[in-house]
């Protein structure tokens, strides 16, 4: 795998590069469709390619292990092969999972033991097994078993979760020594930085994980209800440390906003169920704000879906009959909802990078963020 930077803002941190992984070339800044167990919701892997034009999905380390598992898996030839999809994948290690299972888990230095959320079986992760899922998944890139702690939460809590963290780290580092991927590719590994939103804590992570020297790096334990500054300044203070010739991935953020502004602190990679569930929920984003399709103000509004978009459901569908369709509870409504706002996420992201690329992302940046807030 290698990383290349192209270009830098000079009024901001943004920059643009090209990350080259074993199933393509990915240009950075990117959105991750998430694809949490082998299928980005209402979304087929042909308008993925086409009309959403993903270069890289996201699945989950968690859900996988429970649903297929990975004897499934490993008989398929990894979820690549499983799911039809021969571009790259990025894994999250389940992390995040453990974390939102607040009451049907218990953590301690070894691992964690949790309830399936499927039926209640009783299962454990450690960074050892964690390691060997995402081998039998055989993601591109594959996360570090980390504990995201909640917000708000104590400092001695955060601190203690944050060396657990950093131990849970070096052991998923010897167990990827000690094994070799099972599908003839490179797998790499990013750590992620944790420590709330205390900034000696963050500090203290980014300055361990820096010093690794992992190919590429991850933000977590960011929009989990902190405020959007905390989440800017906690952002900003991590890019200054960890190093500037490697990826960098701030995890589950966020809006178009909060992408846009976190781009300009220097990050390079997001993903998000945002712009999927709320397209379920008919919220739809656009160049000129966020339009709510099931407000009766669509209902004999025959102008296209997105007048600005280039899906193809964007000129070949108007807001009345979306709005309709929602109107009915039809399912092609989450589906042409969803493959529009993928669509704008990943065109959100890709005219960044020629901004960047031209030098002039700061003031577009400032504009297309207030435009964004708009609700129309």
């Amino acid at each position: 795998m290698k990383y290349s930077i192209e270009a830098k803002d000079a009024l901001s941190k943004a920059r643009a590069g090209t990350l080259e992984t074993p199933h393509g070339k990915i240009q950075t800044p990117i959105f991750m469709p998430v694809g949490t167990i082998g299928s980005v919701k209402a979304v087929t892997q042909q308008d993925l390619k086409t009309d959403v034009r993903a270069k890289i999905i996201l699945g989950n380390t968690y859900h996988l292990y429970l649903r297929p598992g990975t004897q499934i898996l490993e008989q398929a030839g990894g979820l690549h092969q499983f799911m039809n999809w021969d571009r790259p994948i990025l894994t999250d290690s389940g992390g995040y999972q453990v974390y939102s299972l607040s009451k049907n888990r218990k953590i301690n230095p070894e691992g964690v033991v949790f309830k399936s959320h499927i039926d209640g079986s009783k299962h454990t992760f450690t960074p050892e097994n964690v390691m060997d899922i995402q081998r039998s998944i055989g993601a591109d890139i594959i996360m570090a078993f980390d504990e995201c702690p909640p917000y708000p939460c104590d400092k001695t809590y955060a601190r203690e979760s944050l060396h657990i963290t950093n131990q849970w780290l070096d052991r998923c580092f010897k167990r990827l020594d000690e094994t070799t991927p099972l599908y003839g590719h490179e797998q790499a590994l990013f750590p992620i930085v944790q420590g709330s939103v205390f900034p000696d804590l963050r500090k203290e992570s980014a300055e361990y994980i820096a010093n690794k020297g992992a190919f590429g790096n991850a933000i977590g334990g960011l929009s989990v209800g902190e405020p959007h500054e905390m989440m800017y300044e906690m952002t900003d203070l991590v890019c200054s440390i960890l190093p500037a010739d490697k990826p960098r991935y701030l995890m589950g953020v966020g809006t178009p906003a909060n992408i846009l502004e976190c781009i300009a602190l220097g990050v390079d990679m997001f993903d998000c169920v945002m712009p999927t569930r709320n397209a379920r929920n008919g919220m739809l984003f656009t160049w000129n704000g966020t339009i709510n399709m099931k407000n009766k103000k669509w209902e004999n509004d025959f102008s296209p879906l997105d007048e600005f978009g280039d899906s193809y459901v964007d000129s070949y569908y108007t807001k009345a009959y979306v709005r309709h369709l929602f109107a009915a509870n039809e399912i092609l409504a989450l589906q042409i909802a969803s493959v529009h706002n993928l669509n704008f996420y990943l065109r959100l992201v890709e005219t960044a990078r020629v901004k960047i690329i031209e030098g002039t992302f700061a003031a577009w940046k400032d504009e297309t963020v207030k435009r964004l807030s708009v609700r129309l």
